[in-house]
C-alpha cells in the first residue's frame, strides 16, 4: 500500500483518495472470491485488477473530465464504498477456516504469523523489482518525468494524460493487493478497514524518506519498506506503552503532520544555528 501511494504521491505529485475505496474494494473482492471457492492465488490477481479499474475510473474522471485529482478521488472512493457492499453483499465477510495464500506455507510447518511475514517479504521483494525495472523502461520514465515536469514531458512527445492514467492504474492496483493480503491474514473483510489507510500510507512515505533517504529511485523503493515496518513498529511501540486504540488515527495525522513540516521547521531554525556557531548567543 505505502509503494501504491509513493507512486502517485511523489511520482506523479498528485494526492489521490481513491486509496481508501480500492484497498477495502481489494479485500472485498478476495474475500467474496475466496468464500465462493475460487482458488486464493486467482482471488489476488482479481483483486490486483480490480484495483486497476478503480485507478483507471480515477484517471478517466481526472485528465478527459478535466475534474481536479484531489476530487476525483475523492468522488471514485465515495462510488467505491457502494461497490464494495455489492460485491460482499454485507458489511463484512468472515474467512475464517478457509484456505488462503498464506495455507501453503502453513502446511510447511509454518505457524500463521510466520507463515505471513514469509509471505508478505517475498512478495514486497518481488513487487519491489518489478517495480524497479519497469522504472527504468520508457514508459516508467515517461511517468516519473510527467510527474515531474509535465510541460517538459510535453514537449518531449510525451502524452501526460495517458501516463497519469497508467501511473494510477499500477497504484492503485498495487494498494488493492495490499487489501487482499490483509483480508486474508485478519481472515475477514470489512467496508470500513480502508478509512484512514491514505494517512498510513503518506506517515509510511515519509518516515521511510526521512530515515533511510532518497539518494536514487532503487533506495527510494526500499526507504518506503523500511518506512512501512517502522511505523509499524512505532504503533506497537506507542500501543505497549498505553495510548488507546482509538487514539491511533489522531497520532498517525499528527506524525504525519510533523514530518511533511521537518523542511519549514529546519528553515526556521537555521538563523539559530548560525546564531550560535557565529558565537552571537
Amino acid at each position: 500500500m505505502t509503494i501504491g501511494v509513493y507512486i502517485t504521491y511523489r511520482i506523479l505529485d498528485i494526492a489521490d483518495l481513491t486509496v481508501e475505496g480500492s484497498i477495502a474494494m481489494g479485500a472485498a473482492i478476495a474475500a467474496f472470491s475466496i468464500f465462493n471457492g475460487m482458488n486464493p492465488f486467482l482471488a489476488t490477481a482479481l483483486a490486483f485488477v480490480g484495483g486497476m479499474l478503480a485507478g483507471l475510473v480515477t484517471g478517466i474522471l481526472h485528465t478527459k473530465l478535466k475534474i481536479p485529482a484531489l476530487l476525483a478521488g475523492i468522488l471514485t472512493m465515495i462510488a467505491l464504498y457502494s461497490v464494495n457492499l455489492r460485491i460482499m453483499g454485507k458489511a463484512n465477510l468472515s474467512l475464517l477456516r478457509i484456505d488462503t495464500v498464506f495455507t501453503s506455507l502453513e502446511n510447511l510447518g509454518l505457524d500463521p504469523t510466520n507463515a505471513v511475514m514469509l509471505f508478505g517479504f517475498i512478495s514486497v521483494m518481488i513487487i519491489v523489482a518489478l517495480l524497479y525495472w519497469f522504472f527504468g523502461t520508457e514508459i516508467g520514465c515517461a511517468i516519473r518525468a510527467t510527474g515531474n515536469n509535465p510541460q517538459m514531458a510535453r514537449a518531449q512527445g510525451i502524452n501526460t494524460n495517458n501516463m497519469i492514467i497508467l501511473g494510477l492504474v499500477i497504484s492503485n492496483g498495487l494498494v488493492a493487493l495490499s487489501g487482499s493480503l490483509i483480508a486474508q491474514s485478519q481472515s475477514f473483510a470489512d467496508i470500513q478497514m480502508g478509512i484512514g489507510s491514505i494517512v498510513i500510507g503518506l506517515a509510511s512515505v515519509i518516515i521511510g524518506e526521512v530515515i533511510f533517504g532518497t539518494r536514487n529511485f532503487l533506495n527510494c523503493l526500499i526507504s518506503l519498506v523500511l518506512g512501512a515496518i517502522t511505523y509499524r513498529i512505532i504503533i506497537a511501540l506507542v500501543l505497549k506503552l498505553g495510548m488507546p486504540a482509538n487514539d491511533l488515527k489522531l497520532f498517525t495525522a499528527i506524525t504525519v503532520a510533523i514530518a511533511l513540516s521537518l523542511p519549514i521547521l529546519k528553515s526556521y531554525l537555521r538563523p539559530f544555528k548560525k546564531s550560535i556557531k557565529g558565537g552571537d548567543l
